[in-house]
Formats: structure tokens, sequence, C-alpha cells
């Protein structure tokens, strides 16, 4: 009976929370604090909490542990497999229906406009990231680093896994120098 309840409860919520984690939450937290009441506000707040900090999808991330508390393993395996299944039909349907239709022009003007709208979320993200590294990093090495990193990207053509990987370890040791020069400053 578990089990099923595990599955109703996320199935419910990965289909009608369409567009990602933050219109599911709500639905999840209905789920699984009034409706099914295995947790309390103040859990489902750590749970959310704990799921925000790691990566990956929200919707997955809190299904796999609340079924893993509820249920076990394989409350955990059906919590991800409700969780998933609506947003798998979901783009099997509307990839059949855009290939079903792609000489249309409204198709192919929704088409062209995914390029923008991605490009310009893309480009919000990025700059997000700048504004936050300025706090870590300081705003010349945050623009010294993109700017590189542009040139490094465009010019000379290195992967951009690997550049991912220098940005990262070189943004990890300018924070450890800032952070060491802020003690010892405090220390004086």
């Amino acid at each position: 009976m578990k089990q099923k309840d595990i599955f109703i409860a996320f199935f419910r919520s990965g289909m009608l929370g369409f567009g990602g984690g933050p219109s599911a939450i709500p639905l999840v937290h209905r789920e699984v604090v009034l409706t099914f009441k295995w947790m309390n506000d103040e859990e489902f707040s750590d749970v959310l909490a704990l799921a925000n900090a790691l990566p990956g999808p929200i919707n997955t991330k809190m299904a796999g542990y609340i079924g893993w508390r509820v249920g076990g393993f394989w409350g955990m395996m059906n919590a991800l497999f409700a969780t998933a299944i609506p947003t798998v039909v979901l783009m099997i349907l509307f990839l059949t229906l855009l290939a079903a239709h792609k000489d249309k022009p409204w198709v192919a003007g929704m088409s062209k406009a995914v390029l923008p709208v991605a490009g310009v979320m893309l480009g919000v993200l990025a700059w997000d990231f700048v504004v936050k590294s300025k706090k870590s990093l300081g705003w010349l090495w945050a623009i010294l680093l993109v700017l590189v990193s542009v040139l490094a990207l465009e010019f000379l053509n290195i992967h951009p896994g690997i550049l991912i990987a220098v940005l990262l370890i070189t943004a990890f040791v300018l924070g450890s120098k800032k952070k060491e020069k802020q003690v010892k400053g405090g220390q004086s």
C-alpha cells in the first residue's frame, strides 16, 4: 500500500508540476505533508534546503530522498520512476507532435524562437555568476576570467569541459588566497 501511495504522490506532482522544480515543489509539499503526512513542514523545509544545495533537478532529488525515507530502496526507485514518467511521456508526445507538423509555419516560428530565449536565459545566468563571483574573487579577477574564457573558447578551441575544470581550480585557489588575506588582516 505504501509503494502505491509513493507512486501516486510523485506521479501527480510530476504530471501537474509541468515546468520543472519550482512549479512542482508546492505539489510535492501538498502530497508529502498534507495528503500522506509522511513529514511535517519543518522536515519538508529541511529536505527542500538539502535538495537546493545539491546539483541536478530538484524534483528528482526530493523524490529520491522522500521515497527512500518512506519506503526504503524500492520507495526511492518508485518515487524517481513516478517523477520521471510524466516528463518522458510528455516529451515523447510533444516531439512527435512537432515532428508531425514540422513543415507548418507556426512550428518553424516556435523553433526559431527557442534560440534567442535560451541565449537570453544563459546570458542572465552567466551575469548572475559574474555578480556572485565578485564576492569571492573581486571584479578584476571575475572579468579577467570571463575574458580569458571567451578567448580560449573562440580562438584556441579549448574544450568547454577543460575550461570549466581550469576555472573551478582557479576560482578555488584565488578564493582561498583571498580568505587567507582576510584572516591575516583580521589578526593584525
